[in-house]
């Protein structure tokens, strides 16, 4: 972790898994935007959180192998809304999904 940016992790279980054994689309949204949530808050004053108002994801590949690796930035902070970036990838850096977002900043 560092300020704008963080990195997070979550395994591909059966219970996350599509039909076909690869790790749900859904896992890899999840991961993004928690991924570029946590990158966004980095950057707040204490008492502060945020909300996703947006997401976009691009699902690159299948989200093959034990684990999903998440790279969330902020691309352009601001004082009420924040655009982020994630980018999901499995442990042998296989891009699985880029998602693109904005995050609300709010109270609480």
């Amino acid at each position: 972790m560092a300020p704008g940016r963080v990195v997070i992790a979550a395994p591909i279980t059966e219970a996350t898994s599509q039909q076909h054994g690869y790790g749900h689309a859904g896992l890899s949204f999840a991961l993004g935007d928690s991924a570029g949530g946590f990158a966004a808050q980095t950057l707040l004053e204490p008492g502060k959180g945020v909300l996703t108002i947006e997401m976009k994801i691009n699902l690159l590949n299948p989200a093959q192998g034990e684990r999903l690796i998440a790279t969330g930035q902020v691309e352009k902070p601001g004082r009420r809304i924040s655009v982020v970036r994630a980018d999901v990838e499995n442990e042998a850096g296989r891009a699985v999904a880029t998602l693109l977002g904005t995050m609300m900043i709010v109270d609480g």
